[in-house]
């Protein structure tokens, strides 16, 4: 399903007011609750597109079993770019068109996993736990490259992890997926700890670097962009 989104009322328009929303929502990320146990009930990738030069964005939601990582649903929207590229504020050019995929869904998204940061954040208010704020469900970031903070080297096999660091702090971990392969950067988004975010990262990387969920969406946005250059008018 291809829905069409637009960009909400009031959505920041520059750095300062996009901040300011920031603040105001990052005291509403929930941190004491453990979250879904993996290889149980769904889990659903997100994943983003972009076409700068036509101002267009596509986002695509791909609902796993958690068990099997077989696909039970797939939604994309499609819209305009909402925000200008800054980094530290991605999230406000992706999250009205990952609402409106995540809208279309009929099944119950689960955990969400994100293409991105949570915690490990310099606001400490990545595009996982906004989305996880203003959605309500579980949801946790997987990025592919480390963002701002420092990490201790891993050891060579799947399942190494380190933690990354902001002075004592641990916001988050880089883990090592397969055996000899760069990590990936876990963090926590909204209603999940860190230890069973990993935990989930492993579930859901059998074969490859990145977790099933991320690569689906990955392919279904891209697809989805693809048509919406295609229509008359974008």
């Amino acid at each position: 399903m291809l829905t069409t989104t637009g960009i909400p009322d009031g959505w920041p328009a520059d750095e300062a007011a996009a901040r300011a929303v920031q603040d105001a929502l990052r005291d509403r990320v929930v941190l004491d609750e453990t979250g879904p146990t993996p290889g149980t009930g769904t889990v659903t990738g997100i994943d983003v597109a972009y076409d700068d030069e036509h101002d267009v964005v596509a986002a695509a939601a791909v609902v796993l079993d958690a068990a099997t990582h077989a696909v039970l649903e797939e939604a994309t929207a499609v819209g305009h770019v909402a925000f200008p590229y800054v980094p530290g504020l991605l999230a406000f050019r992706e999250i009205p068109a990952v609402l409106g995929a995540l809208k279309a869904l009929r099944t119950d998204p689960g955990l969400v996993v994100c293409d991105g940061y949570g915690l490990a954040h310099p606001r400490r208010f990545g595009l996982a736990s906004h989305l996880g704020v203003l959605t309500g469900l579980p949801t946790m970031g997987v990025a592919k490259n480390p963002f701002a903070f420092a990490h201790e080297e891993l050891g060579p096999a799947r399942g190494s992890a380190a933690a990354l660091l902001d002075g004592a702090e641990e916001v988050g971990r880089a883990l090592r997926t397969r055996d000899g392969v760069k990590p990936v950067y876990v963090s926590v988004g909204h209603r999940i700890s860190l230890d069973n975010a990993c935990a989930h990262a492993l579930s859901l990387t059998p074969s490859y670097r990145v977790p099933e969920t991320t690569r689906r969406a990955d392919r279904l946005c891209r697809d989805a962009l693809l048509t919406a250059r295609q229509r008359p008018g974008t």
